[in-house]
């Protein structure tokens, strides 16, 4: 299909001719024209200097020897405006001295021809500026879009991260409250497995224990008062059972249930568990010094009554809601006995236990006493290490 004009002075684009010779302007005008250039004229600098502000032209053909303002001057001026700086410009004239062309080099031109021209070199010319021209506003085009790109890639880096930081708080949210509910070797074994998860356990050191008239004192002070009792005397024992390595299975009301040696076996947990049932009796005395409690005229003490007792369990979860690490077993029921039959502010332990401590701590022989399911069993009060 044959190029209509408007297509080829789209494609081709604009020229400012300036020359002070009318003759000139027409000759340069006329043959850019009939190349498919579209051709404008300007008489001297000032007349240029307007032309270009405007509308921008693609290439400037610029006498020299001009009245009023010199080419010289003139290209001064445009690359001065960083509107105009970058439009390419070609000095035509007669001045044909090496320094002329440093000169005009020197103050931005892009070329330079000498007249009297010919045609083809200078349409040669004009067709490479406008190539370069075009190039350098493709690289420009390229470079900006790259630019955006860029900007865009790292607003989504940005978005990104801020959701994989939001899902990682959330994860580590999860990660401390399953930990807080199940141990960290039985929590990363659930989340590979569905349903109940029980294991044996052959060696294993289970403590009760239990505040002493907390039901009667529950009866007698308000129930926030005593929750926030509850929450700051087990919350004593939480810091305890922490520093001897243990596991805290759960609390039933007022009682509290350790054990040491699983779910990671614990060669000295029989060691861990004496130490810290001395060290909550310790803690239960501190803390009553602390926390006066009194009734009207009367005083209330807390006291702990503590039972231990070690042998084979079966621990583990059961069902598939409401996970809760939990023991079965004699050996259970046993520490449970030693604590519900002791005395208040002492810790009875069985002979099992006390046989497996009794080079490191001091015991005192309580004597048989009657355990539901068991029968008469010897029991031992725990007094204390050894020095």
């Amino acid at each position: 299909m044959q190029k209509t004009s408007s297509d080829l002075e789209f494609n081709l684009g604009t020229i400012l001719v300036v020359d002070d010779k009318p003759d000139n302007l027409r000759l340069l005008s006329a043959m850019l024209s009939e190349q498919g250039y579209r051709a404008r004229k300007a008489l001297n600098g000032p007349m240029a200097l307007r032309s270009v502000q405007a509308e921008l032209p693609e290439l400037i053909l610029l006498d020299i020897n001009m009245p009023e303002m010199n080419g010289y001057e003139v290209c001064e001026k445009l690359k001065a405006d960083e509107k105009t700086r970058d439009i390419p410009v070609i000095f035509i004239s007669a001045l044909d001295e090496t320094r002329d062309k440093v000169k005009a080099f020197g103050v931005g031109g892009a070329d330079y021809i000498t007249k009297p021209f010919q045609n083809e070199e200078v349409l040669a010319r004009v067709r490479h500026q406008i190539s370069l021209r075009r190039l350098q506003q493709q690289l420009i085009e390229q470079a900006q879009m790259l630019e955006r790109q860029n900007t865009r890639l790292q607003r989504e880096i940005e978005e990104r991260q801020k959701v994989e930081k939001a899902l990682r708080t959330e994860q580590e949210k999860s990660e401390r409250l399953l930990l807080n509910i199940l141990p960290a070797a039985i929590a990363d074994r659930l989340k590979q497995h569905q349903g109940s998860l029980a294991e044996r356990f052959d060696d294993v050191t289970v403590m009760f224990a239990d505040i002493v008239g907390f039901t009667p004192l529950a009866a007698r002070i308000p129930a926030l008062e005593l929750v926030i009792l509850l929450n700051d005397i087990f919350s004593i024992f939480d810091n305890l059972t922490e520093q001897h390595g243990l596991e805290k299975i759960k609390t039933i009301g007022d009682a509290y249930m350790v054990a040491g040696g699983l779910p990671v076996p614990k060669a000295d947990h029989a060691d861990s568990v004496a130490n810290m049932a001395l060290d909550m009796q310790a803690a239960i005395e501190k803390f009553e010094a602390r926390n006066s409690l009194t009734q009207g005229d009367r005083r209330e003490s807390l006291q702990i009554r503590i039972g231990i007792n070690t042998g084979p369990v079966v621990a583990g979860t059961i069902g598939t809601k409401k996970f809760i690490y939990d023991l079965w077993g004699d050996t259970v029921n046993v520490a449970s006995r030693m604590e519900s039959q002791g005395i208040p502010g002492r810790i009875q332990v069985t002979a099992a236990t006390a046989e497996r401590l009794k080079d490191k701590y001091v015991f005192e022989e309580r004597g048989e006493i009657s355990v539901k399911g068991k029968g008469t069993t010897l029991a031992y009060w725990l007094i204390g290490a050894k020095i």
